[in-house]
Formats: C-alpha cells, sequence, structure tokens
C-alpha cells in the first residue's frame, strides 16, 4: 500500500476525483448544463425562426403564384376581348363602308338619270327651237307673196299658241 502512495498517478487520479467532488458540491454541473440547454434552446429558437421563415416563404410562394395565375388569366381574357371587339368594329366598318358605297352609287344613278332629263329636255328645246325658225321662215316666205291669208294667218295664231 505504500508503493501506491508513492504512486504519481494515484496522486493525480485523487486530485482529480477531489477537483471533481469540488466541482459537483460548488454545482459547475448545474452551470454547465444549464449553458448547454441555454445553447440548446437558442438552437431550438433558431430552427423554429426558420420554419416559421420557410412556412411565410411558402405562403408567400402560393400567393405569388395564385397573383401570377390570375394575372395570367386576366391577360387572356383582355386579348380574347380586344380580339372579338377588333372583329366587331372590322364587321361594322365593313357594313358601313358597304352602305356608303351603296348610297353613292345609288347618288350617282340618280345624277346620271337627272343629266339624261336635262340632256333629253335641252334636245327637246332645241328641236323646238330649230322647228320654229324652220317654220317661221317657211312661212314667212309664204307669205311674202300673198299679203293676208286668212287661213295662213289662223295657223300661225294656232302655231304661237302651241308653242308658248
Amino acid at each position: 500500500m505504500v508503493e501506491l502512495l508513492l504512486d504519481s498517478h494515484f496522486w493525480v487520479g485523487v486530485a482529480l476525483v477531489t477537483f471533481l467532488g469540488v466541482l459537483v458540491m460548488v454545482g459547475v454541473h448545474k452551470l454547465a448544463w444549464k449553458a448547454l440547454g441555454d445553447a440548446g434552446a437558442k438552437v431550438q429558437a433558431q430552427l423554429d425562426e426558420a420554419e416559421a421563415l420557410r412556412k411565410e416563404a411558402q405562403d408567400l410562394l402560393a400567393e405569388v403564384k395564385a397573383q401570377k395565375e390570375a394575372a395570367d388569366r386576366l391577360a387572356v381574357e383582355i386579348t380574347a376581348n380586344a380580339k372579338d371587339e377588333a372583329k366587331r368594329l372590322q364587321a361594322e366598318a365593313q357594313e358601313k363602308l358597304a352602305e356608303q358605297i351603296q348610297r353613292r352609287g345609288e347618288m350617282a344613278e340618280r345624277r346620271i338619270a337627272q343629266a339624261e332629263a336635262q340632256a333629253a329636255a335641252d334636245v327637246k328645246a332645241a328641236a323646238a327651237d330649230l322647228a320654229t325658225a324652220l317654220a317661221e321662215k317657211v312661212l314667212t316666205a309664204r307669205l311674202a307673196g300673198a299679203k293676208s291669208d286668212p287661213l295662213v294667218d289662223q295657223a300661225i295664231g294656232q302655231m304661237a299658241a302651241k308653242l308658248q
């Protein structure tokens, strides 16, 4: 047993056990457990915060996707409405153009008919004037020989009445 007391390893072991006993009595182990528990709680809080941030990011991503889908649907709807409106406006413009062409054609036909009627009236008037002038020359030539013929005077009177 004396050998045991002279062995340095023994005394190092005794010192270690004594030191550990003192640490236990002072409550260092409680501080260590508390420090480890606090560190664990900090880590757990960080994990909880990270989980909350991940959930918030997923919710935000889902909201953004929903907004994008709504915007895409709205864009498709606006495009379809614009195409329908363009088709409607094109049909309306074609209809108005056809009506305008028809009105102008009818107006041109009326003007042509008026011009034809005026030309016919002008020709008739010119023919009547020419016939009157010729009749006057013929009658003047006939009457130059005979100063007064009652039948000729009567015919001239009738002709004058008819021409007016």
